[in-house]
This record gives structure tokens, C-alpha cells and sequence, in this order.
């Protein structure tokens, strides 16, 4: 398939070019390269791909998808298959800074790719949701079929907005669309403002590591391989409209449209201060820790109950945070010859 893939310099873009080249399909990449972290990264995750599968179809160009003009003139161009929508404007905590550079990638941009999606005739477009959207529920695991209106950030928001507008273009247009809420994604090539490259850094450095709500937090960390496995797997099946869906009842999970949406996570959620012991018996060394209050947008725990995703897919998580920490460890030391 030629498939267009969004966000292609980002951390989980970069592993699904991947694993797409790597079965045969053709894909063109595109992310506007943006400061939110060093672009330096970026382009070496692209340098990475080149080097990983030289040769391969793939082609990257610099673009915004917040540019209509752009991506309207890309998907005219380029006729797509299928497209995996992964740009966006992430973090939570950035997102009560800088709140309009979330309406412009997160809502903007969604927007241009599902017009380009609608007028070229895509087949399937799936995209990047959140475990953000469950906001303030605390009833665990979380389910796609749970409400999720009482989100506690911009971030959170522009995510859940996203499913509702990909819903109304199934609607009214016929678009299957498949929503991905992912679940604390750690690996190697991720963001430097995630917890694992903040912590790793700072403990090889020698300096506190900031441990917010006093480390009682629990999160369902989720190594990237399994991320990509389900985000391929996915992209697989298209979805139809449910038949079994009840307008008497509705789930916020499926439609009578052809859209639905899944949790991708490991369904094992880890304490925060045994991630941070994972990190140390892995690097060696014993963290500082700066034990600070929670901070506001951010959530005590997360949980995915991953059951409709392997129903709907096969595909389970396999990597144990042990492993997945220690791949993550062998990297960072490589890549920043720590």
C-alpha cells in the first residue's frame, strides 16, 4: 500500500516507518520539524529509517499539517491508500503554556488530514488518540466504552475532539477511521521530555529527578514495539459499522458509522518509583530523588483494558518493563555515548 504517514520524525512515527517498510509498503513522511524538543533527534530518526531500510520506498518531506494549502496539494499529488496520522503537538504540561499550538496542530491540522482523507478517497485512515481523554476517571482499567467527558488538559481535549470530528467524517462521508489511545509509549528514540529520558539523563548525570505526587503514581508503560505492532495491525483491518451498536445505549467505542476506537497499552500498569528502580538496576546507579507535588493536567493513574484491540487485531503486548527498559538503557548509552 502507499500510505502516508504523519509525524514521521516523531518517536512512534519513526518505528511504524519501519516496521511499514519493512513488510513492503510505500510510504511518504511528513512532520514540520518543529523546537518542542531538539530537532537534531528528528532528523536522526530519519537518518535512522535511511539507514535501517536503504533503499526502500520512503520519502520524507518537511510539512505542517496545519498548512492546508500544503496538504491539500499533497494529497492531491499522491493518491494515498491509507494514512496513519501520528503528528501532533504532544505533553501535557506544555499544553498550559502554549495552548495554541495545540489548536493548530491537534485540531487545525486533523482537520486538512481528514478533508485530504475525504476528497482522495483514503480507505482507511487511523490516528493517534490519548489515554489524556479519561481525564479525572478513576473507575479502573480504562475502557473505551466509559465516558470520557472531564478532561483535565488542553491536551486532553484537543485528543478527545479529535475522535468526535474522525466520527463525523465517518458519518457524513463514509471515511472509516480507527482511533488509537495510547498508553505511556517508552523505547528507544523517544522524547527527551518524557519520564525516561528526563530520569536517565539526570541519574547518569548525578542530579535530582523530579518524582511528582511524591512518586505515588502509576502508569501503563507500554514499549514501543507493541505500540507499532497494534498501530500495523490495525491499519489492517478497516472497519464497517457495527451492527451491533445501540442508539438506545451508545458506546463512544464503535458507531453505525464505520469508526471505531481502542485502547493500546500493556494492561499492566507499573508503579511509578519501580519504573524509576527498573532505571537504575539498568543504568547502574541510584536516582536523586526530588520529591515534588502533583502537577495540574496530569492524572494519578492510568490502566488500558486492551481486550476489544486483541479481539478486534490478535495482537498482545510482549515486552515486560524490565526488558523494555533495559533496550531503552543500551540505546540512550549509545546514542548519547553516556
Amino acid at each position: 500500500m502507499k500510505v502516508l504517514l504523519t509525524g514521521a520524525a516523531g518517536f512512534i512515527g519513526m518505528h511504524t516507518a519501519l516496521a511499514l517498510l519493512a513488510r513492503g509498503d510505500e510510504v511518504v513522511g511528513i512532520d514540520n520539524l518543529n523546537d518542542y524538543y531538539d530537532p537534531q533527534l528528528k532528523r536522526d530518526r530519519l537518518a535512522h529509517i535511511e539507514q535501517q531500510r536503504p533503499g526502500a520506498p520512503f520519502r520524507f518531506e518537511p510539512l505542517d499539517v496545519a498548512d492546508q494549502a500544503g496538504m491539500a496539494a499533497l494529497f492531491e499529488r499522491e493518491r494515498f491508500d491509507r494514512v496513519v496520522h501520528l503528528a501532533a503537538q504532544a505533553g501535557v504540561r506544555y499544553s498550559l503554556q502554549n495552548p495554541q499550538a495545540y489548536a493548530q496542530s491537534n485540531l487545525v491540522g486533523f482537520l486538512n488530514v481528514l478533508e485530504g482523507c475525504r476528497h482522495h478517497g483514503v480507505a482507511h485512515l487511523v490516528y493517534a488518540s490519548s489515554s489524556s481523554v479519561y481525564g479525572g476517571n478513576q473507575k479502573m482499567p480504562f475502557a473505551e466504552g466509559d465516558r470520557v467527558d472531564h478532561p483535565v488538559s488542553l491536551y486532553a481535549a484537543t485528543k478527545k475532539a479529535n475522535e468526535l470530528m474522525a466520527h463525523t467524517y465517518s458519518h457524513l462521508y463514509g471515511l472509516p477511521t480507527t482511533g488509537l489511545r495510547f498508553f505511556t509509549v517508552y523505547g528507544p528514540w523517544g522524547r527527551p521530555d518524557m519520564a525516561p529520558m528526563l530520569f536517565a539523563r539526570a541519574i547518569l548525570a548525578g542530579e535530582p529527578i523530579k518524582v511528582f505526587n511524591h512518586g505515588q503514581m502509576r502508569r501503563d508503560f507500554t514499549y514501543i514495539d507493541d505500540i507499532v505492532a497494534g498501530v500495523v495491525a490495525t491499519l489492517d483491518r478497516v472497519p464497517g459499522p457495527d451492527g451491533s451498536f445501540d442508539r438506545q445505549d451508545p458506546t463512544p467505542a464503535s458507531s453505525w458509522a464505520p469508526y471505531r476506537v481502542f485502547n493500546i497499552g500493556h494492561s499492566e500498569p507499573v508503579a511509578l518509583m519501580d519504573f524509576i528502580g527498573a532505571l537504575e538496576s539498568a543504568l547502574g546507579r541510584e536516582a536523586v530523588k526530588d520529591l515534588q507535588p502533583m502537577q495540574p493536567g496530569d492524572v494519578v493513574a492510568t490502566y488500558a483494558d486492551t481486550a476489544r484491540l486483541e479481539d478486534w487485531t490478535g495482537v498482545q503486548p510482549a515486552v515486560s518493563i524490565d526488558d523494555g527498559v533495559a533496550r531503552f538503557v543500551a540505546w540512550y548509552r549509545a546514542y548519547f555515548k553516556a
